[in-house]
Protein backbone atom coordinates (compact mmCIF):
# COMPACT_ATOMS: atom_id res chain seq x y z
CA UNK A 1 0.00 0.00 0.00
CA UNK A 2 1.45 3.62 -0.96
CA UNK A 3 2.25 5.93 1.59
CA UNK A 4 0.68 8.65 -0.22
CA UNK A 5 -2.03 7.97 -2.14
CA UNK A 6 -3.46 11.40 -4.20
CA UNK A 7 -6.40 10.99 -6.12
CA UNK A 8 -8.32 13.36 -8.98
CA UNK A 9 -6.67 16.32 -6.68
CA UNK A 10 -7.56 20.23 -8.27
CA UNK A 11 -6.92 23.38 -6.97
CA UNK A 12 -8.71 26.26 -8.44
CA UNK A 13 -8.43 29.27 -6.62
CA UNK A 14 -11.30 32.57 -6.68
CA UNK A 15 -9.48 34.75 -9.04
CA UNK A 16 -10.10 31.70 -11.77
CA UNK A 17 -6.40 30.54 -11.76
CA UNK A 18 -6.56 26.52 -11.96
CA UNK A 19 -3.22 25.41 -10.10
CA UNK A 20 -4.05 21.60 -10.10
CA UNK A 21 -5.87 19.50 -11.95
CA UNK A 22 -6.77 16.19 -11.71
CA UNK A 23 -3.41 15.28 -10.58
CA UNK A 24 -3.16 11.16 -9.52
CA UNK A 25 -0.34 10.02 -7.85
CA UNK A 26 1.22 7.34 -5.61
CA UNK A 27 4.45 7.56 -3.53
CA UNK A 28 6.00 4.21 -2.57
CA UNK A 29 6.79 3.58 1.09
CA UNK A 30 10.60 4.15 1.64
CA UNK A 31 11.47 6.19 -1.39
CA UNK A 32 13.12 9.14 -2.82
CA UNK A 33 10.54 10.84 -4.92
CA UNK A 34 11.74 13.75 -6.55
CA UNK A 35 9.13 16.26 -8.34
CA UNK A 36 10.33 18.32 -11.01
CA UNK A 37 8.51 21.02 -12.76
CA UNK A 38 8.78 24.13 -13.88
CA UNK A 39 7.90 28.00 -11.35
CA UNK A 40 4.08 27.97 -11.44
CA UNK A 41 3.96 24.75 -12.61
CA UNK A 42 2.05 23.31 -9.12
CA UNK A 43 4.95 21.84 -7.02
CA UNK A 44 4.21 23.91 -4.03
CA UNK A 45 0.34 23.79 -4.52
CA UNK A 46 0.32 19.96 -3.98
CA UNK A 47 3.00 19.60 -1.37
CA UNK A 48 0.96 22.22 0.87
CA UNK A 49 -2.34 20.57 -0.21
CA UNK A 50 -0.81 17.11 1.16
CA UNK A 51 0.55 18.79 3.84
CA UNK A 52 -2.62 20.75 5.08
CA UNK A 53 -2.03 24.08 4.38
CA UNK A 54 -3.77 24.51 1.25
CA UNK A 55 -7.17 23.27 0.67
CA UNK A 56 -8.21 21.27 -2.49
CA UNK A 57 -11.21 22.34 -4.53
CA UNK A 58 -11.80 18.20 -5.32
CA UNK A 59 -10.01 14.84 -4.95
CA UNK A 60 -8.92 12.91 -2.19
CA UNK A 61 -5.22 12.38 -0.28
CA UNK A 62 -4.53 10.06 2.47
CA UNK A 63 -1.15 9.68 3.75
CA UNK A 64 -0.20 6.42 5.74
CA UNK A 65 -3.90 5.09 5.51
CA UNK A 66 -5.19 8.51 7.24
CA UNK A 67 -7.72 11.01 4.68
CA UNK A 68 -6.00 14.37 4.95
CA UNK A 69 -9.60 15.65 5.61
CA UNK A 70 -11.26 13.17 7.51
CA UNK A 71 -8.02 12.57 9.82
CA UNK A 72 -5.84 15.44 9.47
CA UNK A 73 -4.45 15.08 13.13
CA UNK A 74 -2.72 11.38 12.27
CA UNK A 75 -2.62 12.72 8.78
CA UNK A 76 0.03 15.42 9.62
CA UNK A 77 1.71 13.61 12.34
CA UNK A 78 3.33 11.56 9.97
CA UNK A 79 4.61 14.47 7.88
CA UNK A 80 7.57 16.54 8.14
CA UNK A 81 7.68 19.61 5.88
CA UNK A 82 10.80 22.12 5.20
CA UNK A 83 9.66 24.59 3.32
CA UNK A 84 11.28 26.71 0.67
CA UNK A 85 10.96 30.07 3.14
CA UNK A 86 13.87 31.00 6.16
CA UNK A 87 10.93 31.94 8.23
CA UNK A 88 12.35 31.48 12.14
CA UNK A 89 12.00 32.39 15.50
CA UNK A 90 14.61 34.72 15.46
CA UNK A 91 15.39 35.44 19.27
CA UNK A 92 15.08 32.19 19.87
CA UNK A 93 17.67 29.45 20.27
CA UNK A 94 18.17 26.37 18.18
CA UNK A 95 17.83 23.79 21.21
CA UNK A 96 14.36 25.42 22.10
CA UNK A 97 13.08 26.06 18.67
CA UNK A 98 13.48 22.53 17.59
CA UNK A 99 12.31 21.01 21.43
CA UNK A 100 8.95 23.14 20.21
CA UNK A 101 8.00 21.97 17.60
CA UNK A 102 8.19 18.62 18.29
CA UNK A 103 5.83 19.84 21.70
CA UNK A 104 3.60 20.78 18.74
CA UNK A 105 2.69 17.44 18.16
CA UNK A 106 1.99 16.67 21.38
CA UNK A 107 4.83 14.39 21.86
CA UNK A 108 6.91 14.76 25.17
CA UNK A 109 10.69 15.42 25.09
CA UNK A 110 13.17 13.60 24.04
CA UNK A 111 16.20 15.06 24.23
CA UNK A 112 18.12 12.10 22.94
CA UNK A 113 16.23 11.91 19.97
CA UNK A 114 16.56 16.08 19.03
CA UNK A 115 20.61 15.91 19.85
CA UNK A 116 21.10 13.01 17.58
CA UNK A 117 18.76 15.27 14.89
CA UNK A 118 21.10 18.42 15.47
CA UNK A 119 24.56 16.34 15.37
CA UNK A 120 23.53 14.89 12.16
CA UNK A 121 22.92 18.36 10.74
CA UNK A 122 26.33 19.83 12.19
CA UNK A 123 24.27 22.02 14.61
CA UNK A 124 24.73 20.32 17.65
CA UNK A 125 28.17 23.14 18.28
CA UNK A 126 25.12 26.05 17.14
CA UNK A 127 22.30 24.77 19.81
CA UNK A 128 22.50 28.05 22.28
CA UNK A 129 22.71 30.22 19.87
CA UNK A 130 19.96 32.27 18.83
CA UNK A 131 18.28 31.89 15.30
CA UNK A 132 19.39 35.52 13.91
CA UNK A 133 22.96 35.54 14.87
CA UNK A 134 22.97 31.93 12.07
CA UNK A 135 23.64 31.83 8.14
CA UNK A 136 20.92 31.70 5.65
CA UNK A 137 22.58 27.78 4.91
CA UNK A 138 22.47 27.71 8.99
CA UNK A 139 18.52 28.41 9.22
CA UNK A 140 18.28 25.72 6.73
CA UNK A 141 19.36 23.18 8.45
CA UNK A 142 17.33 24.58 11.49
CA UNK A 143 14.22 24.24 8.78
CA UNK A 144 15.19 20.48 8.53
CA UNK A 145 15.84 19.73 12.26
CA UNK A 146 12.30 21.07 12.61
CA UNK A 147 10.70 19.05 10.54
CA UNK A 148 12.67 16.12 11.86
CA UNK A 149 11.97 16.69 15.41
CA UNK A 150 8.55 14.66 15.27
CA UNK A 151 10.36 11.74 13.81
CA UNK A 152 7.65 11.97 10.96
CA UNK A 153 7.64 8.95 8.38
CA UNK A 154 7.16 11.16 5.18
CA UNK A 155 9.44 14.46 4.78
CA UNK A 156 8.50 16.86 2.34
CA UNK A 157 11.59 18.98 1.22
CA UNK A 158 10.63 21.88 -0.66
CA UNK A 159 13.60 23.05 -3.10
CA UNK A 160 15.87 22.26 -0.51
CA UNK A 161 18.85 23.66 -1.23
CA UNK A 162 17.93 26.62 -3.48
CA UNK A 163 20.74 29.16 -2.59
CA UNK A 164 22.59 27.12 -0.55
CA UNK A 165 26.45 26.20 -0.68
CA UNK A 166 28.07 23.08 -2.07
CA UNK A 167 29.39 21.48 0.69
CA UNK A 168 25.34 22.25 2.73
CA UNK A 169 23.55 20.43 -0.75
CA UNK A 170 26.17 17.53 -0.19
CA UNK A 171 25.25 17.03 3.60
CA UNK A 172 21.57 17.51 2.60
CA UNK A 173 22.18 14.56 0.17
CA UNK A 174 24.15 12.57 2.85
CA UNK A 175 21.19 13.39 5.50
CA UNK A 176 18.44 12.25 3.11
CA UNK A 177 20.03 9.02 2.19
CA UNK A 178 20.09 8.60 5.99
CA UNK A 179 16.19 9.30 6.61
CA UNK A 180 15.75 6.60 3.71
CA UNK A 181 17.30 4.36 4.94
CA UNK A 182 15.68 4.56 8.33
CA UNK A 183 12.47 4.03 6.60
CA UNK A 184 11.49 7.62 5.81
CA UNK A 185 9.93 8.33 2.58
CA UNK A 186 11.31 11.42 0.97
CA UNK A 187 9.87 13.83 -1.13
CA UNK A 188 11.35 17.10 -2.87
CA UNK A 189 10.96 19.65 -5.20
CA UNK A 190 13.63 20.72 -7.19
CA UNK A 191 15.07 22.58 -9.72
CA UNK A 192 18.28 21.15 -10.04
CA UNK A 193 18.30 18.08 -12.77
CA UNK A 194 21.63 16.80 -11.10
CA UNK A 195 19.89 16.16 -7.32
CA UNK A 196 17.23 14.48 -8.61
CA UNK A 197 19.84 12.58 -11.18
CA UNK A 198 21.77 12.17 -7.46
CA UNK A 199 19.02 11.04 -5.53
CA UNK A 200 15.76 10.31 -6.74
CA UNK A 201 14.24 6.69 -6.50
CA UNK A 202 11.11 8.31 -9.06
CA UNK A 203 10.71 11.20 -10.89
CA UNK A 204 7.93 12.68 -12.02
CA UNK A 205 7.58 15.89 -13.84
CA UNK A 206 4.62 18.29 -13.25
CA UNK A 207 3.55 20.97 -16.02
CA UNK A 208 0.85 23.22 -16.23
CA UNK A 209 -1.18 21.38 -12.96
CA UNK A 210 -0.93 18.21 -14.82
CA UNK A 211 1.67 14.91 -14.35
CA UNK A 212 3.22 14.99 -17.24
CA UNK A 213 5.93 12.04 -16.14
CA UNK A 214 6.54 9.63 -13.35
CA UNK A 215 9.41 7.35 -14.14
CA UNK A 216 11.77 5.15 -12.45
CA UNK A 217 15.22 6.95 -12.25
CA UNK A 218 17.00 3.87 -13.95
CA UNK A 219 14.33 3.75 -16.98
CA UNK A 220 15.04 7.83 -17.30
CA UNK A 221 19.01 6.77 -17.12
CA UNK A 222 18.67 4.18 -19.68
CA UNK A 223 17.47 6.94 -22.36
CA UNK A 224 20.09 8.63 -20.98
CA UNK A 225 22.40 5.97 -22.38
CA UNK A 226 21.28 6.22 -25.68
CA UNK A 227 23.41 8.27 -28.69
CA UNK A 228 22.62 9.97 -31.92
CA UNK A 229 25.45 9.60 -34.75
CA UNK A 230 24.74 12.48 -37.12
CA UNK A 231 25.78 11.66 -40.69
CA UNK A 232 26.49 14.95 -43.00
CA UNK A 233 26.19 13.43 -46.27
CA UNK A 234 27.12 14.66 -50.11
CA UNK A 235 24.03 14.06 -51.86
CA UNK A 236 20.81 14.66 -50.01
CA UNK A 237 18.61 11.55 -50.15
CA UNK A 238 14.89 11.55 -50.53
CA UNK A 239 13.98 8.75 -48.46
CA UNK A 240 16.18 5.71 -46.79
CA UNK A 241 16.86 3.03 -49.08
CA UNK A 242 14.74 -0.05 -48.28
CA UNK A 243 18.25 -1.92 -47.37
CA UNK A 244 19.16 0.07 -44.59
CA UNK A 245 15.65 -0.14 -43.17
CA UNK A 246 16.76 -2.58 -40.43
CA UNK A 247 19.21 0.38 -38.92
CA UNK A 248 16.44 2.28 -37.91
CA UNK A 249 17.57 5.74 -39.59
CA UNK A 250 15.73 8.84 -39.96
CA UNK A 251 16.42 11.55 -42.24
CA UNK A 252 16.95 15.31 -41.01
CA UNK A 253 17.99 18.57 -42.76
CA UNK A 254 16.27 18.58 -45.58
CA UNK A 255 17.39 15.17 -46.84
CA UNK A 256 21.49 15.89 -46.07
CA UNK A 257 21.27 14.00 -42.89
CA UNK A 258 21.18 10.74 -41.29
CA UNK A 259 19.74 9.58 -38.00
CA UNK A 260 21.16 6.76 -36.10
CA UNK A 261 20.03 5.94 -32.38
CA UNK A 262 21.90 3.42 -30.74
CA UNK A 263 22.63 2.40 -27.40
CA UNK A 264 25.67 3.21 -25.77
CA UNK A 265 25.63 0.43 -22.61
CA UNK A 266 24.66 -2.48 -25.37
CA UNK A 267 27.48 -4.88 -26.62
CA UNK A 268 27.42 -3.85 -30.25
CA UNK A 269 26.67 -0.63 -31.44
CA UNK A 270 25.97 -1.40 -34.81
CA UNK A 271 27.90 1.20 -36.11
CA UNK A 272 30.56 -0.51 -37.98
CA UNK A 273 27.73 -2.61 -39.71
CA UNK A 274 25.85 0.67 -40.48
CA UNK A 275 29.19 2.30 -41.97
CA UNK A 276 29.92 -0.79 -44.47
CA UNK A 277 26.08 -1.22 -45.24
CA UNK A 278 26.08 3.03 -46.42
CA UNK A 279 29.62 1.99 -48.44
CA UNK A 280 27.58 -0.78 -50.26
CA UNK A 281 24.35 1.19 -50.67
CA UNK A 282 26.55 3.91 -52.22
CA UNK A 283 25.88 6.36 -49.99
CA UNK A 284 28.83 9.26 -49.02
CA UNK A 285 29.14 11.43 -46.23
CA UNK A 286 31.84 14.17 -45.43
CA UNK A 287 31.25 14.65 -41.59
CA UNK A 288 29.80 12.78 -38.68
CA UNK A 289 29.00 14.00 -35.05
CA UNK A 290 27.31 12.45 -32.10
CA UNK A 291 25.39 13.63 -29.47
CA UNK A 292 23.67 12.37 -26.11
CA UNK A 293 19.95 13.11 -24.32
CA UNK A 294 21.24 14.53 -20.77
CA UNK A 295 18.43 14.15 -18.02
CA UNK A 296 18.11 18.04 -18.18
CA UNK A 297 17.26 17.83 -22.27
CA UNK A 298 14.48 15.46 -20.90
CA UNK A 299 13.22 17.56 -18.76
CA UNK A 300 13.29 20.39 -20.91
CA UNK A 301 11.66 18.77 -23.80
CA UNK A 302 9.20 17.80 -21.69
CA UNK A 303 7.99 21.20 -20.11
CA UNK A 304 8.03 22.34 -23.48
CA UNK A 305 5.84 19.59 -24.70
CA UNK A 306 8.53 18.22 -27.39
CA UNK A 307 8.55 14.37 -27.56
CA UNK A 308 11.69 13.38 -25.00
Amino acid sequence: MPIISITDLSKTYASGFSALKRVSLAIERGEIFALLGPNGAGKSTLINIVCGIVTPSSGTVSVDGHDIARDYRAARRAIGLVPQELTTDAFETVWNTVNFSRGLFGLKPDHAHVERVLRSLSLWDKRDNRLMTLSGGMKRRVLIAKALSHEPRVLFLDEPTAGVDVELRQDMWRLVRQMRDQGVTVILTTHYIEEAEEMADRIGVIRGGEIILVEEKAALMHQLGRKRLILQLQAPLDQVPPSLAHFGLALAGQGKELVYTYDTKAERTGITGLLTALSEAGIRFSDLRTEQNSLEDIFVGLVRGEAA
